[in-house]
């Protein structure tokens, strides 16, 4: 079981046994992801992902890997590291992980919610239109994130995504 995911820069050849993730598509750019993963045993080997590097998350309870690229968002099995699923071309700019294991992906101005597989998603709600989206920390059930306010960007905002109520509040609103 993988119980560490990092990305890195492209490492040197032999310095990892490596696996190569792709799907050919005229639209693949030529750029790689390089994620390196440890498992329980800490034995680390590398996965190469199609596309420039954004972010990746571990959901233990869901038993699943995100890696998010330019070009890809790639579902990885934890038990065998086996790629389950992808979608292509994804507009998601953030990615994390919820306590309760839930993976948060959000573009520049939507929230969604992924429990299981990458295909389902569940819009998450703002009380605003919200734009520029950029993840802070988590702080317990608490995603802190900032934002602006669409089409009216001197309303800068700083939000919260609960993620045991599903909602997203606003904490602080500073006019410019």
């Amino acid at each position: 079981m993988i119980i560490e995911a990092e990305l890195i820069s492209q490492p040197y050849s032999g310095e990892y046994s490596e696996r190569v993730y792709d799907n050919e598509s005229v639209w693949n750019s030529q750029s790689w992801t390089y994620v390196k993963f440890t498992d329980e045993d800490c034995f680390e080997w590398c996965g190469q992902f199609r596309g420039s590097p954004k972010k990746v998350a571990i959901s233990k309870p869901n038993n699943t890997i995100l890696v998010l690229t330019s070009d890809y968002l790639f579902q990885i099995d934890l038990q065998t590291g086996n790629l389950t699923d992808l979608e292509n071309q994804p507009l998601y700019k953030n990615l994390t992980v919820a306590p309760n294991g839930d993976f948060i992906l959000a573009d520049n101005s939507n929230f969604e919610k992924i429990t299981t597989f990458i295909k389902v998603k569940e819009p998450i709600e703002s009380p605003i239109e919200m734009d520029m989206i950029e993840f802070q920390k988590w702080n317990n059930t608490k995603l802190e994130f900032i934002c602006e306010e669409f089409l009216n960007w001197e309303r800068h905002l700083s939000m919260i995504y609960d993620s045991e109520t599903n909602k997203i509040e606003i904490i602080e609103d500073k006019q410019i």
